[in-house]
């Protein structure tokens, strides 16, 4: 039994985290502030230690590994206070860092595809150093993420800390916030609640979903492999600090996801409607997921198809 600290454990993906980890017996405590997690995320769950704090603030205690999620990660949200998304990247990465250097713990660091921008490389693999715009309205999010990936390798190099980066591209299933803005779940409500679907510009833009189930056992293979085995894999290709996609390469254009939503919910009245495309909104993305397959056996398993079926089913029973 491993103890175990995820940051931001109350949101999204750390739901589903601490689910897949309480069930492997192990000792969970949930970090989170309560900014965009939720306390309903976590209800019913037994043996969970909350720890009702921010991330950005010095972190007690000793911990086998440490699960670092937290931060805004949708648009309307992580803009609503641009410097709390820029310092919760930068103080929250610097406070796992912290403690691992204390307790000798391992990390696993939630990045993000945004890192790579609006991409000029298709797929993006993880050599792509990216296509950012530092002075836009999604820079809080993207630099700070670029940063804490450097505050991670400076922290490896000079400290020996075991610390592995993931980038995280599009990821959908339960425990999403209805109210986060994401695309999947913007779909999904709009279609139960009978409203138009929005689709920004002419939906032409690409993304790659990637069902939660397939992230989680991503992390998990990611976490338990020995740095003996991953030292091995990455130093031959000039990477100084581990770091691997993680999102389906199945490429869908907007306007299928929305097709795809209203295929499920043939009762659904809604209609497609057009809106103009927000600043600095990626035109495709798309994970190489090539080093993940050879380093960890990975790659995801489960059909978009499948996937937002069970995500409609969710969202069905908690509206």
């Amino acid at each position: 039994m491993a103890r175990i600290l995820i940051t931001g454990g109350a949101g999204f993906i750390g739901a589903n985290l601490t689910r897949r980890l309480l069930a492997l017996g192990h000792a969970v405590t949930v970090l989170d502030n309560f900014y965009t997690g939720r306390r309903e995320n976590l209800a019913g769950l037994h043996g969970v230690t909350l720890l009702e704090a921010d991330a950005r603030a010095p972190i007690e205690g000793a911990y086998d590994w440490v699960f670092s999620l937290a931060c805004p990660a949708s648009p309307p949200h992580y803009q609503r206070d641009p410097l709390f998304t820029l310092t919760t990247s930068l103080e929250g990465m610097r406070r796992v860092l912290e403690l691992a250097h204390r307790c000798g713990a391992r990390i696993l660091h939630a990045s993000t595809s945004e890192v790579y921008g609006d991409p000029l490389v298709h797929p993006q693999p993880e050599s792509y150093w990216g296509h950012v715009n530092t002075l836009g309205i999604r820079s809080c999010y993207d630099e700070g993420k670029r940063a804490a990936e450097t505050m991670a390798l400076e922290y490896r190099q000079t400290f020996g800390i075991d610390v592995r980066l993931v980038r995280i591209f599009n990821t959908y299933g339960p425990h999403m916030d209805p109210k986060d803005g994401r695309v999947v779940s913007n779909f999904i409500l709009q279609a139960l609640r009978g409203e138009p679907i929005t689709l920004y510009g002419d939906g032409g833009q690409t993304r790659s979903f990637q069902y939660v189930d397939d992230l989680v056992e991503g992390f998990m293979a990611y976490m338990t492999a020995a740095p003996e085995t991953l030292d091995a894999f990455f130093t031959p290709r000039g990477c100084a600090i581990p770091v691997l996609n993680m999102g389906n390469p199945g490429e869908f254009t907007v306007r299928q996801l929305a097709e795809e939503v209203l295929g499920l919910l043939p009762e659904s009245p809604s209609h497609i409607v057009f809106r103009p495309l927000p600043g600095d909104d990626p035109k495709r993305r798309k994970p190489d997921i090539t080093w993940a397959k050879a380093c960890l056996g990975w790659e995801p398993r489960v059909p978009l198809r499948e996937g937002l079926a069970r995500t409609i089913d969710y969202f069905r029973n908690h509206l």
